[in-house]
């Protein structure tokens, strides 16, 4: 994986880790739930960071069909 590719998926994970810290806090603390929008944007998050992990799959496999 290029250095610029990992560097990305170490920041989607870095982003999403703290915001289900943050999450589950308020869980914790608060016994609130998140509201549907955080939710929604850590799994828009999770998305991307599939995408982009899926990307590189996908061009693998695409690169060995033409060998």
């Amino acid at each position: 994986m290029s250095q610029s590719k990992r560097e990305q998926v170490v920041s989607h994970l870095r982003y999403i880790r703290q915001e289900l810290r943050e999450m589950h806090q308020g869980v914790q603390e608060d016994s609130l739930l998140p509201e549907p929008g955080e939710v929604r944007g850590v799994m828009a998050q999770m998305e991307a960071l599939l995408e982009l992990l899926e990307g590189k799959a996908a061009k693998k496999a695409k690169d060995l069909d033409k060998k």
